[in-house]
């Protein structure tokens, strides 16, 4: 009797069958979603073929809710009565960090480890061979960078060095180089161990920078150190210290440094081809302070101090008996100041602030056979005397705001002001450049999906000393083709003033002016990065010379590239190829037409290979640079125009280089012993040509030295490097 009323009761309430589908918006199946009677327990799963099936006995108005990781809930409104319902459910796919699309074209990304991407870090700046730590000799090794030896700077795709600007912490460096020293390349100012993060973008960058036809590095410094640490170097070149101390909330640290370079000891060694009458010195010391605000924001600061100073002689190309008698002193200090805080509710703020001075004291002299200064009576060689006494000061202020808007999509923008004091006495005229810059931006990241984002942003931007003003746009766009792939494509248009060069003749330019096209494709694995980029540079209003002093120039740059760096193919190797291919022809200075330009070559390719042996604690480092050979010409006036009288092509040129790091511990101490050679083979390196002043005679222009050598010992206490070492060649 009992089990009666059971069986009448349940006939009340029987269960109702729920089934459908699940799928995202591109119509894939989903598998493995969770549908379910909101509020209940009745739900299922969805099988393989994306369909799902459950029963309920709940009735009436209710709530079918559909979800899956990566995906956005979807609830739907039913009425369940006794007939089956059938719900096909369509999911939205949920935009995440992780799994979004990013915008690559005309950027190499390192350091930012969300991102698989990562082309550059500290570690590979030290462990290139060859490159002697040093940032700039390293990215030309990746795609759109020439190999220009003779003058320090990036070169990249048919811009000339000035074209390419470098940032720290969202402020532009004014000085990021040691002093210009004719044919020969200087050195960048600062360690790569100073940076956790590098962009080389080699075109179409963010709205964010400006004045930079070209390109633009962009580094970010380090936060918070992990532990304390005291530092010490030493090699015949240079004597190093430095300490660096983390509280123990690890909420704040300071730091300082100081190194002295005397290369008195490797010339005497190692003959030279110019006359060092005062060696070359270099003082440089640096200090920095982090603290981590309450909001989990951090403010950042850096100084350095630079001094160094050199001469040399070298013989006057005009007349052999004579002498060019070069001097150079320069001191340099840099600081930079910057604030990132969190301020709620999706908003961020960037504040910077920095400020720089360079003085250099220059003085060319002819000399005779004993090294006395004399006077020949000839123009072509008595004006190649002269003294140069210059300052110049930048200070700039940025700030960025960043507001998060749906998902990861954000907006942002700010303004930058910078003023700028160049004063130069040569020989007996003074001169005078200030110029108040402002500029303001605006830039939004959008993800409309984790397979599609568009970057655009446009910047305004004003000048003082040419009393002229530009508006920028740029827009990116990119797609996700399928597990980590994606193509991209960029628009920009760049300004840049004048160099300063030009403006102390005359003030009466405007902008020069680039506009950039960038097609690209990238392929990441955990280990693999393949990278294809074609692009075409439209240069507009360049600077003419001649006959007068205007915007008239014109030109274009145009190629393709290819990157591909491998972890995973042999066992403990990490190796990058790297191949670019540049058609690039400009009318701007005194050529009398569109021409490639001295400081272009049409093909341009880089092996980078690095092999740790955990057997015997030490790393190889080999790196092969070759580049076809580059133009030279020489220009004579012919009343009012220049004749090419000469040109030719350089012979190719090809570099190998090469460096050991050999790891050892010393008790408390960790240590490195590095040695690094540049041109192990013995190429010819020629990077152009000199004339004489009516062109019957050139000279080649090739290294002070065939090869450099550098031997040294890197020790520290409080932090082992010789793991991280270890741990980045595995």
């Amino acid at each position: 009797m009992l089990s009666m009323f059971i069986l009448a009761g349940m006939a009340g309430y029987t269960q109702t069958k729920i089934t459908g589908t699940v799928k995202d918006n591109r119509g894939h199946i989903i598998a493995g979603a969770s549908i379910a009677v909101k509020g209940s327990y009745d739900g299922g799963v969805s099988d393989s073929t994306g369909h799902y099936s459950f029963k309920t006995f709940e009735k009436g108005a209710q709530v079918v809710v559909a979800s899956n990781i990566g995906y956005k809930s979807f609830e739907q409104p039913v009425t369940i009565a006794a007939d089956p319902i059938e719900i096909p459910f369509v999911l939205k796919e949920e935009v995440s960090e992780l799994k979004a699309v990013t915008v690559t074209a005309g950027s190499f990304e390192a350091g930012d480890k969300k991102r698989a991407a990562t082309v550059l870090s500290s570690l590979d700046v030290v462990t290139t061979g060859g490159a002697n730590a040093d940032i700039t000799a390293v990215v030309k090794t990746l795609p759109g960078a020439q190999q220009v030896g003779e003058q320090e700077g990036l070169f990249v795709r048919g811009g000339a060095g000035y074209e390419t600007k470098q940032f720290i912490d969202g402020t532009v460096v004014n000085n990021p180089f040691y002093s210009s020293v004719q044919d020969i390349a200087q050195r960048g100012r600062f360690s790569p161990f100073l940076f956790k993060g590098t962009v080389f973008s080699t075109g179409g960058y963010s709205a964010l920078y400006g004045q930079a036809l070209s390109s633009a590095l962009i580094l970010e410094s380090v936060d918070i150190p992990e532990r304390s640490e005291a530092q010490a170097s030493l090699s015949p070149i240079f004597l190093g210290a430095g300490l660096q101390e983390v509280a123990k909330d690890k909420k704040s640290s300071w730091g300082a440094q100081y190194n002295y370079t005397n290369v008195a000891a490797y010339f005497a060694l190692v003959p030279q081809k110019p006359d060092y009458f005062k060696m070359p010195q270099y003082h440089t010391a640096d200090y920095n302070f982090r603290v981590k605000t309450k909001k989990g924001g951090i403010v950042k600061f850096y100084t350095q101090f630079n001094a160094n100073q050199l001469g040399l002689r070298r013989p006057n190309i005009d007349d052999p008996t004579l002498k060019n008698a070069f001097s150079l002193k320069n001191t340099n200090w840099y600081n930079n100041l910057s604030w990132r805080e969190n301020l709620g509710q999706g908003w961020k703020m960037n504040l910077g602030f920095s400020y720089s001075t360079d003085h250099n004291d220059i003085v060319n002299q002819v000399q005779n056979a004993n090294n006395l200064p004399v006077t020949t009576g000839q123009v072509w060689i008595d004006s190649t005397n002269f003294g140069l006494t210059s300052r110049g000061d930048l200070s700039q202020f940025k700030a960025v705001f960043d507001k998060r808007l749906s998902g990861i999509s954000v907006i942002r923008f700010g303004g930058e002001y910078q003023y700028s004091y160049n004063k130069s006495l040569y020989n007996q005229y003074n001169s005078l450049l200030t110029d108040h810059f402002k500029s303001l931006f605006s830039e939004a990241d959008l993800y409309l999906t984790n397979d599609i984002a568009a970057k655009a942003g446009v910047r305004f931007e004003q000048s003082s000393l040419i009393n002229k003003a530009n508006i920028a746009p740029r827009l990116s766009l990119a797609y996700k083709t399928g597990q980590g792939g994606q193509m991209s494509i960029a628009y920009g248009i760049f300004y840049q003033k004048p160099e300063n060069t030009y403006l102390y003749a005359t003030r009466n330019f405007g902008y020069t002016k680039a506009t950039h096209y960038i097609i690209n494709y990238v392929k990441n694995t955990t280990l693999q990065t393949f990278r294809a980029e074609v692009f075409y540079k439209k240069y507009d209003d360049l600077i003419k010379t001649f006959p007068v002093y205007n915007n008239d120039g014109s030109g274009y740059a145009k190629g393709l590239e290819f990157f591909w760096r491998d972890k995973k193919t042999f066992s403990g190797l990490d190796y990058w190829i790297s191949y670019s291919y540049l058609d690039t022809k400009r009318d701007y200075l005194n050529y009398p037409m569109r021409l490639q330009p001295n400081f272009a070559a049409n093909h341009t390719a880089s092996l980078v290979m690095k092999k740790f042996v955990t057997k015997i604690n030490t790393g190889f480092n080999f790196t092969y640079s070759f580049a076809t050979g580059r133009p030279y010409y020489f220009l004579k006036q012919n009343g009012s125009k220049y004749d090419i009288t000469d040109q030719g092509k350089t012979i190719s040129y090809n570099n190998l280089g090469f460096s050991m790091n050999y790891l050892k511990s010393f008790g408390k101490a960790y240590g490195v012993f590095v040695l690094s050679v540049t041109n192990v083979l013995n190429q010819d390196l020629i990077y152009g040509y000199n004339y004489t002043h009516d062109g019957s005679r050139k000279e080649a222009i090739t290294p002070p030295a065939p090869r450099f050598i550098f031997f040294g010992l890197f020790l520290s206490w409080g932090v082992d490097r010789t793991q991280d070492a270890i741990n980045n060649n595995l």
